[in-house]
């Protein structure tokens, strides 16, 4: 029951996380080590469940996208965006898959995600003063024909550091969007199709190759943890779409700072280890 309780509130930080750009993976970290959670080691538990984020994604855009996959034939624009899609998820699966090992040993800790956490919080606050972003917040839906081959690479490339756990893969696609010109509601939609390929790509890969070493208490906690997500994960969307409606990021580029150095006091103390 107690790791039952533990997943439940760890499933609540991703799922709430996932798509602000404050790093899901960093706070589930962070909250892992408070809680002292071990039935699984890390990151199985941590990369498991966004597949969870996967399937509220899906369910979310359901009609967007099954509207899209039915004109691929058809469509140019549909091929397009599915293209677009692909072109930005390339840098960072390519070096994740490659380096997985390495970026697992040297940055999955609480010093590494709060000095991301910080680092983030200041690019949020330094792309938010930009001059385009001064006025208003009336940004519609994304058009899926506006994102262009240079953006979408752009995209890509500043994603890759969300590899370090803290950077955030949404903040980073994020701000990567927001930097090559796209609105704030349009680069924050195109990080959401963003998160389809990638973490769906990083679950599989990560169930596939530690499947046999999980025992049934330990898959159970992994399907209750994604189940969990999936649903939190929904109602952030629509939470996040709305508040990005009316206010800036800049309130998440603050959170971040306080949080990292939060954690870093944590470490001093001996709450986080």
């Amino acid at each position: 029951m107690e790791d039952i309780f533990k997943v439940a509130i760890l499933s609540l930080i991703q799922g709430v996380t996932e798509f602000l750009p404050v790093s899901s993976t960093g706070h589930l970290i962070v909250g892992a080590a408070v809680l002292r959670f071990d039935a699984l080691l890390p990151p199985i538990f941590e990369i498991f469940i966004q597949i969870g984020a996967v399937a509220a994604v899906l369910v979310y855009y359901r009609s967007l996208l099954g509207e899209q996959i039915l004109s691929l034939r058809s469509s140019s624009e549909a091929r397009r965006f599915l293209l677009m899609i692909a072109l930005a998820s390339v840098p960072v699966a390519a070096l994740g898959i490659i380096y997985q090992q390495e970026i697992e040993a040297l940055f999955f800790s609480p010093q590494v995600v709060a000095a991301a956490l910080i680092f983030g919080g200041f690019a949020i606050l330094f792309v938010e003063r930009l001059p385009r972003f001064q006025d208003g917040f009336n940004d519609g839906p994304i058009d899926l024909g506006t994102v262009t081959i240079y953006q979408a690479a752009l995209i890509g490339f500043v994603q890759v550091l969300a590899l370090i756990p803290g950077m955030s893969r949404s903040g980073s696609s994020i701000v990567g969007g927001m930097l090559v010109g796209l609105s704030r509601r349009a680069a924050t939609e195109f990080s959401f199709f963003l998160a389809i390929p990638l973490l769906g790509s990083a679950t599989i890969y990560k169930f596939v190759t530690t499947a046999e070493s999980l025992g049934s208490e330990q898959l159970m906690l992994l399907l209750l943890g994604a189940g969990l997500s999936g649903l939190f994960s929904w109602l952030a969307i629509d939470l996040l779409l709305r508040f990005i409606s009316r206010r800036s990021f800049v309130a998440f580029g603050y959170y971040r700072i306080a949080a990292g150095a939060l954690i870093l006091l944590g470490l001093s103390s001996g709450l986080v280890s």
